[in-house]
């Protein structure tokens, strides 16, 4: 098949493509803006690659996907394209409204209008959603499902709330093949080092401190890019049209937590006389930051046989490890 994936060149765009071109015999198409959260070297091995081909372009630009459509007609497209640091969109909301909303709504009509010219079997629009859409969790509450409530809190939560709802609505008026995924929190080798995980590995390496918002006690459910992009596989080889899945791991842990499961995979691989513990810094919390993320992944598991194989602790040791071993590739 070819394999259209908006957004490959990101941080779960590139590990996907990288995961399709080593395990299948699929040829994957790349649209990327690359923006700053981007960055092609990721993909560099794969320049001349016969089943590889990148196109840099926005989304938001009707031209440039209806020609990418027409000449590719791919049978999958993935919908990664995104703005996504909830900081980002706190300070700069409208880069968000544009290409988490306007460029769905881009892809959406040239995809229609497409399939509208060219029959093709078997299509599908896997639109990659979060779970942030769904709000914050209490303590106590039962994890997100596929039919928890939209109450999303920060510019990016509502952003890719409002190209859920789009996709969905393009499915229910105009009959377009779409499935919508959620996951939780990714991690992992290539993700940009303004993200949490990778921010306190560079930081530590660099020994610099580390901020940590309001009291640490903010939970996340983490969940490897590598079993993500499994899970996405899954989506696209047997998910049904029209469905949504909720991807976790039910591994849930405190901010803090997680940079002393850090602390202690870098002590190990890379050790120092300095404590490194030291370097926690403690800074006031993030507008509107959601208490509790946790998904129930209950659906993919029983009709698609998918479940996680990366436990968090083993997953760490290994990020940590790419990021003291890659250094040349987050220090550019």
């Amino acid at each position: 098949m070819k394999i259209l994936i908006t957004g490959g060149s990101g941080f779960i765009g590139s590990n996907l493509v990288k995961k399709i071109i080593d395990q299948t015999e699929h040829h994957v198409v790349n649209v990327d803006l690359l923006t700053y959260a981007s960055n092609n070297a990721t993909l560099s091995s794969l320049k001349n690659h016969p089943r590889y081909d990148f196109q840099q372009g926005n989304i938001c630009d009707n031209d440039l996907v209806a020609g990418v459509l027409s000449y590719f007609k791919p049978q999958i497209v993935f919908h990664l394209a995104a703005e996504s640091h909830v900081d980002r969109s706190i300070g700069a909301p409208s880069e968000f409204i544009q290409t988490n909303i306007y460029g769905t709504y881009s892809l959406l009509t040239e995809i229609r209008s497409h399939l509208d010219r060219h029959k093709v079997d078997g299509f599908k629009l896997i639109h990659v959603s979060t779970d942030e859409v769904y709000g914050s969790l209490g303590l106590d509450d039962p994890a997100f499902t596929e039919t928890s409530r939209y109450k999303p809190n920060s510019p990016y939560a509502a952003s890719k709330a409002s190209s859920d709802l789009l996709t969905r609505a393009w499915h229910k008026t105009y009959k377009l093949p779409t499935i919508t995924t959620h996951c939780s929190n990714n991690y992992g080798p290539y993700q940009n080092t303004e993200k949490f995980i990778p921010k306190v590995i560079t930081n530590l390496i660099k020994g610099v401190e580390i901020p940590i918002y309001g009291n640490g006690l903010n939970i996340r459910d983490w969940v490897h890019v590598s079993d993500h992009c499994d899970a996405l596989l899954k989506i696209m080889s047997h998910g049904r049209i029209g469905q949504t899945y909720c991807i976790g791991a039910d591994q849930e842990y405190k901010n803090i937590d997680v940079v002393d499961h850090i602390i202690d995979a870098l002590d190990k691989q890379l050790p120092t006389e300095n404590n490194r513990k030291l370097l926690k810094e403690f800074v006031s919390d993030r507008l509107g930051h959601d208490l509790r993320y946790a998904i129930n992944s209950g659906k993919i598991t029983s009709q698609l046989d998918w479940r996680p194989t990366t436990k968090f602790v083993d997953g760490i040791s290994h990020t940590v490890k790419w990021y003291i071993d890659n250094q040349d590739w987050w220090q550019t």
